[in-house]
């Protein structure tokens, strides 16, 4: 089973702009579940969990803009979270769905928090992958170290190895597992391969202040503490990202998250495990 691939035309401040989206399922299917990626990866990560829900979702994974097959920014000041959410209701709209699970992978976990956090938002059931409102600063740092660095490997097999070093908290996979995450991440670059998004990603990202990161925790909060919907939140239980101090908080306020660790996973698990996708599918399927 291959994903069906399609496109729709969001609004930015410089005109508009293409969003790449994954589908798998039936079309016709109303229940409708969108599964998000994190900051530097796209759409395909979710395939395997796509896979398995497919007969009970239409499955829809965007390549955020500026990832994957989306296309760039003209401004990268617009590469921000109430942007992105900005571009997810311009596609529920193409969808036609009137309500929507959600499955964010930290970026992308950021994204269906805003949107959760809306008046009259059509989120039912929200899953946050390793991400809450307070992320912590080491983590942080840790991105900034690779984020939009250039990069260009000469074979499938060299990038795989590149990346895995970067995401060693993404937990073990079977090398062909490895192989399936990698070569979406990968486009043609002459002799060889390059990362798939816009390393313009990375400038907003860098130019964040202490008085910024604050002021967003605050309002990430602030929406957090807004949300009514039932939430699934999943932390790697090495997690540098995601505290245990944040995550407890989180089951307390808000819509007091059911937490789930795992072991021997940092940021972020990939849901591609057996263990960590029947989770995911016993939360969204539950009565």
């Amino acid at each position: 089973m291959i994903p069906r691939l399609d496109y729709v035309q969001c609004l930015d401040s410089r005109g508009l702009h293409r969003m790449a989206y994954w589908e798998w399922g039936e079309r016709t299917n109303r229940r409708v579940l969108v599964c998000v990626h994190g900051l530097s990866r796209q759409g395909r990560d979710f395939d395997t969990l796509a896979r398995e829900l497919a007969a009970e979702y239409r499955v829809v994974c965007p390549d955020i803009v500026g990832r994957g097959r989306s296309e760039r920014l003209a401004d990268p000041a617009g590469y921000t979270v109430p942007g992105y959410v900005a571009d997810i209701v311009t596609l529920l709209a193409r969808l036609d769905a009137d309500s929507v699970d959600w499955v964010g992978t930290s970026m992308g976990g950021l994204i269906g928090l805003g949107l959760a956090s809306l008046p009259g938002s059509p989120l039912r059931r929200l899953v946050l992958n390793d991400v809450g409102p307070t992320i912590e600063p080491a983590s942080l740092e840790r991105i900034k170290g690779y984020l939009g660095q250039p990069a260009h490997w000469a074979t499938v097999e060299e990038a795989a190895e590149a990346i895995r070093r970067i995401s060693l908290g993404f937990g073990p996979h079977s090398a062909e597992q490895w192989l399936e995450l990698t070569r979406p991440q990968l486009v043609p670059d002459g002799a060889g391969f390059k990362p798939h998004y816009d390393p313009a990603i990375a400038i907003p990202f860098r130019a964040m202040t202490a008085e910024h990161a604050a002021a967003g925790e605050a309002a990430l909060w602030a929406a957090y503490d807004r949300l009514r919907c039932p939430t699934l939140l999943l932390r790697g239980a090495e997690s540098d990202l995601l505290s245990p101090a944040t995550a407890e908080a989180m089951t307390r306020r808000g819509p007091c998250a059911r937490l789930h660790e795992f072991a021997g996973v940092g940021h972020a698990p990939m849901l591609v495990q057996p263990e960590q996708r029947a989770v995911v599918r016993d939360f969204l399927l539950a009565p």
